[in-house]
């Protein structure tokens, strides 16, 4: 029976993640977890996909989400007193249109100086409805799709031995970034495989396998691209069809509740492996 040995969640998409010992899952995930967005002049996300130095930038949030402050070591910090009623803004994720609220100069004078280019900052808003797609629909903040990412130890440590065999360094779980990590399974990538499972009080159904990108490539301690592993050894074992490689796996909240690291994650339902 695997149980959880971390719970992450990340409150400002792009920036350094924060432990948890417990939480209360919501429909969109760990609480917090990517309710706020850097976004530029335009409204445009920045991931760490073009802004790499997100990763050094670490929040820390209130249980109730009123008060969030940002710090990078040897930069000082921001406070934010979190504003929830100010007027919407248009924000583009991936092409797609959301709204957000915007939180104020000094949090976007902040970013702007510890990124080196304009910034400002915003949360989701209440009435924020986002449907997350996959093969089970769930909803999300400004997450990339889905608002839990689950990995497996089998899963990472499997890469890491296909790292050293071929005489490369290991990586740590940190380059993956994922919500709630899972140790007790032999067989790499069996998260791929469950479709409904039940850890603590909630439920979690599979949304979809998590397609990689360049943040994977990225030093989460030193916010640098540091490629061009581990997409080269993905792409000698992890490719799926349509194009990309997958680790890990996206899943949706069908039911709410409270989980904890040490919690058995319970498997209800299986369905075959998509992944060859």
């Amino acid at each position: 029976m695997p149980t959880v040995t971390e719970l992450i969640t990340y409150p400002v998409k792009g920036c350094a993640g924060v432990p948890l010992t417990e939480a209360g899952l919501t429909p969109a995930g760990l609480p917090h977890d990517r309710s706020f967005l850097v976004v530029n002049d335009r409204g445009v996300f920045r991931t760490q996909r073009t802004d790499p130095l997100l990763a050094v930038i670490h929040p820390d949030i209130s249980s109730d989400g009123t008060q969030l402050t940002l710090r990078k070591e040897g930069g000082g910090a921001v406070h934010i007193e979190v504003d929830t009623t100010s007027p919407r803004r248009g924000i583009d994720l991936f092409g797609e249109q959301f709204r957000g609220i915007d939180q104020g100069e000094a949090a976007a004078d902040w970013l702007s100086g510890t990124l080196g280019t304009d910034c400002r900052l915003v949360r989701v808003p209440p009435e924020h409805d986002r449907v997350a797609d996959g093969l089970i629909p769930g909803t999300s903040g400004y997450a990339d799709s889905s608002p839990l990412h689950i990995l497996s130890l089998a899963t990472f440590d499997d890469l890491n031995e296909r790292l050293t065999a071929a005489g490369k360094q290991p990586l740590p779980m940190t380059r993956f970034r994922p919500n709630i990590v899972l140790d007790g399974w032999h067989e790499p990538h069996t998260e791929d495989r469950v479709l409904r499972a039940e850890v603590g009080d909630a439920e979690l159904g599979f949304a979809k396998l998590a397609l990689r990108c360049a943040v994977t490539m990225v030093d989460q301690e030193a916010g640098i691209k540091a490629g061009p592993e581990p997409l080269r050894t993905f792409a000698s074992y992890r490719r799926v069809p349509g194009g990309g490689v997958a680790f890990g796996s996206k899943f949706s909240v069908m039911r709410t509740g409270k989980l904890a690291v040490g919690d058995e994650f319970t498997v209800t339902a299986w369905m075959r492996d998509e992944v060859g």
